[in-house]
This record gives C-alpha cells, sequence and structure tokens, in this order.
C-alpha cells in the first residue's frame, strides 16, 4: 500500500519534533558530565588520606574488627547495586544488573546466602518486575549524588556488619552479613564506562600495590587514645568516602552514557529525515508524473474525439 505525501510529510514533522527532544538531553548530560568529573576529581583526596589512614590501622596495629576481618565461615553477602533513577541511558543500566546477576551466581556458588541494597529506580524495578526480594532501597539522586546521601547508605550498611558484635542491638537479624559488595559503573572516559564490583567489608585495603620485601623496614605507629577508638572513628568516613566515590563514578557514567545514546538517536533521527525527505519527494514527483500523465491523456482523448467528428 503507498503511502502518500501527506503521511510522509507528517512523519518527517514528528521525527523532527523527536531530534529537538533528544539533542536538548544530549547538551544538558553534555553540561553535567563535567560537573560530574570535577565532584569525583574533589573527592579523591580525602579518599585517598582515609585509604592511608585505615590502611595503618588495619596493618600496624592488633585490632580485630568485624569490618576488616575475613570470616572464614562466611554464610551471608549483600549486594549494593548502583544503578539510574532514569531511562534513555543505552545499556547503563542493564549492564549494572548483568553484572549484578553474575556476582549473585558466583556468590550462592560459593554456598552464601545473597540479599540486596539497591540505589536507583531502575534497579527497584528490576527486582519488583522480577518480584524480587532486597532489604532496603535509595532513589532520586543518580545523576547528582551528595555526601548525605553516600552516609545515610552507609549507616545501613555499617549496621548490617555490624550486627555480629552485639546481637542485643541487631535491629534486623535475618539481615546481617559477613561480606558486602558494591556493584557500579566506573567512569574510564566519554567513551569508556565499565561495570565494576569492589568489596566493601571485609576491608580489601591494599589496592593495586604490592607486598612490602622481607628487608624493608616498616613505619612504626603509635595510636591515640587507642587503636581501637582510632578504627572506630575512621572507619565510618571510609566506607562514607568508599560509597561516594562510588555514587560520583555512577554519576558520571550514566551522563556520558545519555549524552552517547541522546547522540545517537539524534543521528538516527536526522537519517529518518532524510529517507522520509527522500521518499516525500518521490511521492511528489510521482504524483505530478501522475498528473501530467492524465492530462496529456486527456488532450488526447479530445484530439481523437475532434478528428473522428
Amino acid at each position: 500500500m503507498a503511502v502518500s505525501l501527506r503521511e510522509y510529510r507528517a512523519k518527517i514533522r514528528s521525527t523532527q519534533s523527536t531530534k529537538k527532544i533528544t539533542r536538548a538531553m544530549e547538551l544538558i548530560a553534555a553540561s553535567r558530565i563535567i560537573k560530574a568529573q570535577q565532584a569525583a576529581a574533589a573527592a579523591a583526596p580525602y579518599a585517598r588520606e582515609l585509604t592511608r589512614a585505615v590502611s595503618a590501622l588495619a596493618t600496624y596495629s592488633n585490632v580485630e574488627h568485624v569490618l576488616t576481618t575475613e570470616n572464614p565461615n562466611a554464610k551471608r553477602a549483600a549486594i549494593l547495586v548502583i544503578a539510574s533513577d532514569r531511562g534513555l541511558a543505552g545499556a547503563y543500566a542493564s549492564s549494572v544488573l548483568k553484572e549484578t546477576e553474575q556476582l549473585a551466581e558466583r556468590l550462592r556458588g560459593e554456598g552464601k546466602e545473597v540479599s540486596y541494597f539497591i540505589s536507583g529506580r531502575k534497579a527497584e524495578s528490576y527486582f519488583n518486575f522480577r518480584q524480587r526480594p532486597y532489604v532496603k532501597s535509595w532513589t532520586g539522586f543518580s545523576d547528582k549524588p551528595s555526601y548525605d546521601d553516600a552516609r545515610a547508605i552507609g549507616d545501613e550498611l555499617i549496621k548490617r556488619g555490624a550486627q555480629h558484635e552485639t546481637a542485643e542491638e541487631a535491629i534486623d537479624p535475618e539481615h546481617a552479613v559477613d561480606e558486602l559488595y558494591v556493584v557500579f559503573t566506573r567512569f574510564r572516559s566519554m567513551l569508556v564506562q565499565e561495570p565494576s564490583v569492589i568489596r566493601l567489608f571485609p576491608l580489601e585495603i591494599v589496592e593495586g600495590e604490592s607486598a612490602p620485601e622481607e628487608s624493608e623496614v616498616l613505619p612504626l605507629y603509635e595510636f591515640e587514645p587507642s587503636a581501637t577508638e582510632v578504627l572506630e572513628a575512621v572507619l565510618p568516613k571510609y566506607l562514607y568516602s568508599r560509597i561516594y566515590s562510588c555514587l560520583l563514578q555512577a554519576s558520571a557514567s550514566e551522563l556520558a552514557a545519555r549524552q552517547k545514546a541522546m547522540k545517537s538517536a539524534t543521528d538516527n533521527a536526522e537519517d529518518l529525515i532524510q529517507k522520509y525527505t527522500r521518499l516525500a519527494n518521490q511521492a511528489r514527483q510521482a504524483g505530478i508524473t501522475q498528473e501530467i500523465s492524465e492530462i496529456v491523456g486527456g488532450a488526447n482523448a479530445l484530439a481523437d474525439a475532434a478528428q473522428s467528428d
């Protein structure tokens, strides 16, 4: 069935409207990426110094803490899933959820019970649609997280990990965990964002550093008022900074993925407009040709009728 010129023009107008929307979203995402990168860079020195402090505490003191000590009989693991609140970001959310499923399958293979904590409406919808339970969710700040958001998440997760110390203070014992993992998207560049997994506790303090040699002289640390009190004070701040860093990385990745998706949508809309314009021109030319043919045919019929008279 042939499409009329009017239908082609309606499709062109509709596609042009869509193109304006996707172009605007592309520009908005591009402007926000810079701010997200600056926020991540500004938070890096604080997180780095906290990492050094906690590393010194864990390495050079004899303090054992549930969040820093490996549990050989770990039976429960929790996963914090950091996704987006909104869509139109390509495969950003689906990549994080796929990485989460792979991690959960590996943990279950190790005989561990897995529970979920969720950040972002896309992950929340994913679990709700499949009727899969989760402990708690946080939404509304995926593209612009604050330190208070990280603190709210961190407080809940610290309670879950610290419940083994004092059973009478346990709020929800069935959700106390031995291990906690974070699944988020690491921002590498404007073109590369990759799903990543880190373990929050038991803490993996040394990241990318080699072990000291036997002949190396190690520093001597003194902790005031005591190593235990210093650890109790520094450890929550360290966890907050790690979570905040993950949120900032995820925010920059989400904006970069959205910009890339909207640019692709804008380019596709432009291609469609060109295609519909070409088809509309062909339909218009076919209509003109049809009209000329009808005029010529009518003139020939009148001439033949005149000659026959």
